[in-house]
C-alpha cells in the first residue's frame, strides 16, 4: 500500500461519524432533531459584510495572491486588536494569516517539531490536534483530565510529562471540547514552565471573543513573549465565517519567518476574499459582534442553569464559549453508546467524550452555540426523561 501509514492509522474525522448516526433518518415536527454536534454559529455573517464581499468579488485584485503572510492591512489591524484586548506588544511582523485555525496549528507544529518529537496536549484534546501529530509521527503526551477542577489542567502534572524530546505545550482557552476558561494566573504558570524549559507554549484562542467579562491572559505583556508564546486564532466564530477559512498565528519574528516558508509551500497564502472579510470585520463590526456575543452568553447562561435543576440526571463539568462538557448517567454504556442513545431516544445529536481522548467514557460534548433558547429548553425537557443517573466507579 503506497499511502503513508501514519495517515492511515490516525484517528478518523469524528464529525463525519456522528453525522452518519442521523443519515437517512427523518425527525417528526413534534420532536425535531437538535444538533449539538458541530460548533458553528447559528446566524449568517452581517448583512453589511455580505454586501462588502459581493463588491470585492468584482475586483481583479480579489482574484490575486496576497503576500505569503497575509495582507499588511489585515496583519496590522489584527495586531492593533490584540494589543487592545491583551494590553500587549505585538506588530504586524508578528502576524501570519492562515486558512483557518486548524491550518494555523498545522503550520506551527511543522515549524517546531519533527517525527519522533513530543507535544503535550490537554485531555480531552481537540481531535484535529491529535490527528495532525499522528500524521507527522509526533508523539502526543496527554495532561491528566481534572473533572473535579472544571477540566482545567495543572502545570505541575504537565511538568512531569516533559522530556528532552518535548517541543511544545498546547492549551485551548476557552476550551474545545470542555468550554473551560483557563485563569490568567494558571496560563502564566504554563508560560513560565515553557520558558524555563525552552519550549513553546501554543494557545489556541479560537473562542477568545466569547470570554464575556472574564479577564484574558497577560502573556503579550511579557517583555520577551516572542521567545516562548505562540497564539493561534480564528475569525470563523466571531464573524460567522466558518466556510471562508481564515485564521492567524501571532509569534516571534523568527518563528513567523519559518512558518512563512511552510505556508508558501502549503497554500502560498490564505484566500484574499477571506482576508478581506476578516479585515472588514475587525474594522467595522464591533457593534454587530457585541450583539452576537450577548446571544451566545445568554445560551451559555441558560445551559449552566439547565444542569442546576434538581431533577437533572446529567452533570455539568464545565461550560463556556460554545461548549458544555457533560457527565452522562449511563454507567453501563460507553460514551459513544450514550451519545447514540441520545440521538435515538431524545433526537439530540452530540459528541461522545471518547472523540476527545481515551479516558472520556463518562462524558459528552454539547456544542450549544448553534441552538437557540427554545431549542435548549427542549434539550432540558428531553434530558429529564432519560434514565436516572447511577454512581460512577473510579470517576
Amino acid at each position: 500500500m503506497f499511502i503513508n501509514s501514519n495517515v492511515i492509522n490516525a484517528i478518523e474525522p469524528p464529525i463525519a461519524e456522528a453525522q452518519s448516526w442521523i443519515s437517512g433518518r427523518t425527525f417528526p415536527e413534534e420532536k425535531p432533531l437538535i444538533n449539538l454536534a458541530q460548533a458553528v454559529p447559528s446566524y449568517p455573517p452581517a448583512q453589511i459584510l455580505q454586501e462588502h464581499l459581493a463588491a470585492r468579488t468584482r475586483l481583479f485584485q480579489t482574484a490575486q495572491y496576497t503576500e505569503i503572510a497575509g495582507t499588511p492591512e489585515l496583519r496590522s489591524s489584527l495586531s492593533i486588536h490584540m494589543n487592545k484586548v491583551y494590553n500587549g506588544n505585538t506588530s504586524l511582523n508578528n502576524v501570519l494569516i492562515s486558512s483557518g485555525c486548524n491550518q494555523a496549528y498545522c503550520l506551527t507544529i511543522m515549524a517546531l517539531a519533527k517525527a519522533g518529537d513530543e507535544i503535550i496536549l490537554p485531555e480531552p484534546y481537540y481531535f484535529n490536534h491529535l490527528m495532525w501529530l499522528e500524521m507527522l509521527g509526533i508523539k502526543a503526551k496527554l495532561m491528566p483530565f481534572k473533572p473535579d477542577q472544571n477540566g482545567i489542567p495543572n502545570p505541575n502534572d504537565t511538568e512531569r510529562l516533559l522530556t528532552k524530546k518535548t517541543k511544545a505545550i498546547v492549551l485551548i482557552s476557552p476550551n474545545n471540547p470542555t468550554g473551560a476558561i483557563y485563569p490568567p494566573d494558571m496560563i502564566a504558570s504554563f508560560y513560565e514552565l515553557a520558558r524555563d524549559r525552552k519550549i513553546a507554549l501554543i494557545i489556541d484562542e479560537t473562542y477568545k471573543d466569547f470570554l464575556g467579562n472574564i479577564q484574558p491572559h497577560y502573556l503579550f505583556q511579557k517583555k520577551q513573549w516572542e521567545e516562548t508564546f505562540i497564539q493561534i486564532y480564528s475569525f470563523s466564530k466571531v464573524f460567522s465565517l466558518t466556510g471562508y477559512r481564515v485564521g492567524s498565528i501571532i509569534a516571534g519574528d523568527k518563528t513567523i519567518n519559518s512558518i512563512t516558508k511552510i505556508m508558501d509551500t502549503l497554500a502560498i497564502c490564505a484566500p484574499r476574499i477571506s482576508q478581506d472579510a476578516a479585515l472588514f470585520g475587525l474594522t467595522n463590526l464591533s457593534n454587530w459582534v457585541s450583539e452576537k456575543q450577548q446571544i451566545i452568553k445568554k445560551r451559555c447562561d441558560f445551559v449552566q442553569e439547565l444542569f442546576q435543576s434538581e431533577d437533572m440526571n446529567f452533570e455539568l463539568v464545565s461550560c463556556g464559549a460554545y461548549f458544555a462538557y457533560i457527565k452522562h448517567p449511563f454507567v453501563e454504556l460507553s460514551a459513544r453508546q450514550a451519545a447514540m442513545k441520545l440521538v435515538k431516544q431524545a433526537n439530540i445529536l452530540c459528541l461522545p467524550g471518547t472523540f476527545f481522548g481515551p479516558n472520556q467514557e463518562h462524558f459528552l460534548r454539547f456544542a450549544f452555540a448553534n441552538a437557540n433558547i427554545e431549542e435548549l429548553k427542549l434539550v432540558k425537557e428531553r434530558l429529564k426523561n432519560m434514565r436516572p443517573r447511577k454512581s460512577f466507579p473510579g470517576v
